[in-house]
């Protein structure tokens, strides 16, 4: 910790520029933007909900509006009658604000707020550069401290050391992905509408009973949505060059998603000396993406060892820019020893890292895996609101996709290109494990449930399917919120 002190007028002048609604009453356009993500809709139910009494904690890559969401959550609790003098952010990697512990900067939110009677909303961005944050948090909710507390953090990788047991009962994480195609739909082709039922595997198989979509409209959107990526800055520009949003969408990602988390986060949380050595595994993984992880293999194409490409490809998924599916096997003391299959969160992540282009686009099969790994990470977006694990199978030529492993619902997705693909993976998935309905999607697919196949598997038009998984888990968010 630095030995320079700021005054406590330093400090004033820093917490009255990042709350202009204290003298205002409201919160600039700027900052809370009027499209509000579902999270942004939602989360001040929760902050405002008298039992269970809980700290909110936002959680998602670089770029995804967190910060956004948060601006959104004081405009909605100012709409709904919180005085401006109980609502406060603070951007913690402000220099002034670093020399500061929580105690002491809770303390001078409350005296500049005059010491109110009521609770304060405190909104606290980019959490871990705070010094102790958790035993702060945890001390703050255990002494009935008059604070709700909303936080954000990019560095899940700071964060996982030492959440878990101190936020046991104290606080809830909500994970912000990037846009999901349903959301993607709403800016770019508003009136896209899908119904949705209790659990995903009800609305995929009453599919053919909603109305029929323009399918080239849709795909028009995917295409978009696969070389922008899901983040807002990034999806909402306003060109429809194709090649100019590839250039900038990866120029914006490789300099914040990848970099920083690769030269900054990461570092600054695990105290990796070597960060070229995991970009350049981020490279490797990039060219293996959907593909079954061999760290050993790596391990022999950049000289490392395997212990070490394990805990690097752990700081990058802590990181949020990839993501790892293990085995399933239907019991839980083989899952972590089989082998793991890798996906990005947005493929559009991994196109910055190897800056592409748009090339993939007249690829086939380059523009396969990308849409593999876009049923891929909605399904993850989905799993992490409906509190679902999310597995891949295989067994020795057999394999499936995706398992998506809902009790009430249990879905295996096999990702393909065309109706040539084989399925035989699907079939003897089911063999073995009879409760999952099976699944193969592909972009031309007609939809054709289970049961009205000889070997009970189904096809879905890959875009609708994605579609659905994106309403129901904005559906979930708003159900779990409320």
């Amino acid at each position: 910790m630095s030995t320079w002190n700021p005054s406590l007028a330093d400090v004033a002048t820093v917490v009255a520029g990042q709350n202009p609604w204290q003298s205002s009453g409201v919160v600039p356009e700027a900052l809370a933007r009027s499209v509000e993500r579902p999270l942004g809709q939602s989360l001040w139910r929760a902050v405002t909900a008298p039992a269970p009494r809980r700290y909110q904690l936002i959680l998602g890559p670089r770029r995804v509006g967190k910060s956004t969401v948060m601006y959104q959550t004081v405009r909605r609790l100012l709409v709904e009658g919180i005085p401006p003098e109980r609502l406060w952010f603070l951007r913690l990697d402000h220099p002034v604000l670093l020399q500061l512990d929580l105690g002491e900067l809770i303390s001078v939110v409350r005296r500049a707020a005059g010491d109110p009677v009521d609770d304060l909303f405190v909104f606290l961005d980019e959490l871990v550069y705070a010094e102790n944050w958790d035993t702060w948090l945890k001390t703050f909710y255990d002494e009935h401290a008059p604070v709700h507390i909303v936080a954000s953090s990019s560095a899940s990788a700071a964060l996982s050391r030492r959440r878990t047991e101190s936020g046991v009962g104290r606080w809830e994480e909500q994970q912000l992905a990037p846009y999901l195609l349903s959301e993607y739909a709403d800016l770019t082709a508003p009136g896209t509408t899908i119904s949705v039922g209790e659990t995903l595997a009800e609305s995929v198989g009453t599919l053919g009973g909603g109305p029929r979509r323009d399918a080239a409209a849709l795909e028009r959107v995917r295409d978009r949505l696969m070389v922008t990526g899901g983040f807002p800055e990034i999806a909402t520009l306003a060109s429809d060059d194709v090649d100019s949003l590839a250039f900038e969408s990866q120029r914006i990602l490789r300099a914040d998603a990848v970099e920083r988390a690769v030269y900054k986060d990461i570092p600054q949380s695990y105290g990796v000396s070597d960060p070229m050595a995991l970009e350049r595994l981020l490279y490797v993984l990039a060219g293996q993406m959907t593909g079954t992880l061999s760290t050993q293999g790596i391990a022999q194409t950049l000289g490392s060892t395997q212990p070490t490409v394990d805990a690097y490809t752990r700081y990058l998924e802590a990181a949020f820019l990839v993501f790892r599916l293990p085995n399933y096997s239907g019991r839980e003391s083989s899952i972590q020893r089989r082998g793991r299959k890798l996906y990005f969160v947005d493929g559009a992540v991994r196109n910055a890292a190897l800056q592409r282009g748009n090339r993939f686009l007249s690829d086939p099969g380059e523009r396969g895996v990308l849409i593999e790994n876009m049923v891929a990470s909605h399904l993850k977006g989905l799993a992490d609101q409906v509190g679902v694990r999310l597995f891949h199978w295989r067994d020795g030529r057999d394999e499936v996709d995706l398992v998506y492993d809902d009790p009430n619902g249990p879905l295996a997705i096999e990702v393909a290109s065309s109706a040539s693909h084989h399925h035989r993976g699907l079939v003897r998935f089911r063999e073995r494990h009879p409760q999952f309905s099976t699944w193969l999607t592909f972009p031309t697919a007609p939809w054709i449930p289970p049961e009205r196949t000889d070997d009970h598997v189904g096809t879905v038009p890959t875009d609708l399917l994605l579609l659905m998984i994106g309403r129901q888990a904005e559906r979930a968010l708003r159900e779990r919120l409320s």
